[in-house]
């Protein structure tokens, strides 16, 4: 493993690989300060440039790591500051991070949030750094049944843990899956929901998909949302910014535990910094909270959600790349990327590629230590960030999204196809829908079918080799208990609560 990790650091240490996991550390802070953009969008903006540039994968990678991870850190700043979260993840941390701003605390609480950060992040890329090959190992022995298996148990997981309502979660998922659909059957030769179009017939591209679904959605609600309650909010006094070393001690365990545990729920498919943010303030909040001061600006109700959602970016590297199952919707746009370059990625990337996997993790290691060393002393300066008006923001995410596409494609029948996905996107969101399950659905309906198609062949049709070994049985029946577990314990708790007329 240390062999594997010196290998990735020859990789990320070559200048132009510095040089870019510098600008993604610092273009993720800032898609991460401004609400509502978040790392998805800022990925799905970068992908097509970096590809149309000629990057080569490794570096285009490392690339979009650092803006994932750097969008986490950069979330913080409009919830503490505006009480608005710069994305999902970035949800409990309003809760007390902003009572933190309102008593005059605004600079400690974005110093302790980035430490907070650094820590989780360290101790995930950690636990990537030795469980990613073992992981790669014991995945080298999947099958095609055993793929099909994983992915229904990734459904399952993604269904139940995704957002509040898991029905609608489902139902984005099986949305992603028809959408994936589209095109030529590469088993049949049957033409599916192309409409007699020439242009669908390779289905739709994913960068076309994210782009339209993410970036133009999010315009269109930007647009909508121009002249809201937030839009001309005044920002409380940053004053000092560095976190005090008796704050740091009064909060370590917080992000030490909290880290642990992001890391955990970052390596379940389907999960995401916004669960790993719930999980983690709950749990510290039930083994610290002995006053009942969380929700009023207690530091160490900031430090827990900090810790975990960026541990949990970190760890959802890991069954992207080791199983070729994306930890998030973020990293299902990372899955796309590796696609992109024609990457499988899998238990056989660490051996074909290792440039790759090696170079990504350890410049995930430099990504961290940049983003702390730039979010420590410019605190103040991408808080500013905040205040650019709308009428900057929206054109200029619009002029990147058109020239990302039609650079990729030069047709203008991608960019009309675009902006269909774009309106449905916004359609679903303005109905309660998450969009990450459907990206979720579309990276890997795909993958679902195609290995069961195998597993099918395999076996002459015998759909009994979907449950024949070990670890497929295993993976189904954890799929089961995802399912049932949740209706169960709302069976329990529904018993034991008063009935009242």
């Amino acid at each position: 493993m240390f062999d594997f990790l010196i290998q990735g650091f020859d990789v990320a240490l070559s200048p132009m690989n510095l040089g870019l996991a510098f600008l993604g550390a610092l273009l993720g802070t800032l898609f991460g300060a401004l609400p509502g953009i978040g790392p998805i969008n800022g990925i799905a903006i970068l992908m097509p440039l970096a590809y149309t540039l000629g990057l080569p994968a490794e570096s285009a990678l490392i690339l979009l790591a650092g803006v994932y991870t750097g969008a986490e850190y950069g979330g913080r700043m409009s919830s503490i500051l505006l009480n608005v979260p710069g994305d999902a993840g970035a949800v409990m941390t309003t809760l007390d991070g902003h009572p933190l701003a309102k008593k005059g605390l605004a600079g400690p609480a974005l110093g302790l949030s980035a430490v907070s950060s650094f820590v989780g992040a360290t101790i995930a890329i950690i636990g990537l750094t030795l469980f990613a090959p073992l992981l790669a190992e014991v995945a080298v022995m999947f099958g095609p049944a055993e793929f099909f298996a994983l992915m229904v148990f990734a459904f399952a997981s993604m269904s139940v843990m995704m957002g509040n309502d898991p029905i609608k979660t489902g139902i984005g998922a099986v949305l992603g899956v028809l959408i994936a659909m589209v095109g030529v059957d590469s088993g049949t030769g049957v033409m599916r929901y192309t409409f007699g179009m020439a242009e669908l017939y390779d289905g739709i591209d994913f960068v076309v998909m994210i782009i339209g679904l993410f970036a133009i959605s999010e315009i269109l609600l930007m647009l909508e949302h121009a002249h809201g309650k937030n839009a001309n909010q005044e920002m409380p006094p940053l004053g000092r910014v560095m976190v005090s070393a008796k704050e740091l001690l009064y909060c370590k365990w917080a992000m030490l535990r909290s880290g642990v545990i992001g890391f955990i729920v970052g390596v379940l498919p389907g999960t995401g910094a916004s669960v790993a943010g719930a999980v983690t303030y709950t749990t510290e909040k039930r083994l610290s909270d002995k006053h009942n001061t969380f929700g009023t600006g207690d530091m160490r109700g900031l430090a827990a959600p900090e810790a975990g959602n960026n541990a949990s970016a970190a760890g959802s590297f890991v069954p992207m790349l080791t199983l070729g199952i994306p930890g998030s919707g973020t990293t299902a746009v990372l899955l796309g990327a590796l696609m992109l370059y024609n990457i499988t990625p899998g238990p056989m990337l660490f051996t074909e590629r290792p440039e790759v996997a090696g170079g990504l993790i350890a410049s995930l290691y430099i990504g961290n230590l940049v983003l702390l060393a730039l979010n420590l002393p410019l605190a103040g300066l991408f808080a500013k960030t905040l205040t650019m008006p709308r009428w900057v923001l929206v054109p200029g995410i619009a002029i990147l999204a058109f020239v990302g596409v039609y650079q990729l494609h030069s047709d203008l029948m991608a960019i009309y196809l675009m902006l269909i996905v774009g309106v449905f996107g916004y359609a679903l969101r303005k109905l309660g829908f998450s969009l990450a399950p459907v990206i979720l659905g579309y990276v890997l309906g795909g993958l679902m079918e195609d290995n069961l198609r195998r597993a099918l062949s395999i076996s002459g049709g015998e759909v009994g080799i979907l449950w024949d070994s070990a670890i497929s049985i295993c993976l189904w029946i954890a799929a089961a208990m995802l399912l049932v577990l949740p209706w169960l314990l709302s069976r329990a708790f529904s018993r034991k609560s008063p009935v009242t007329a």
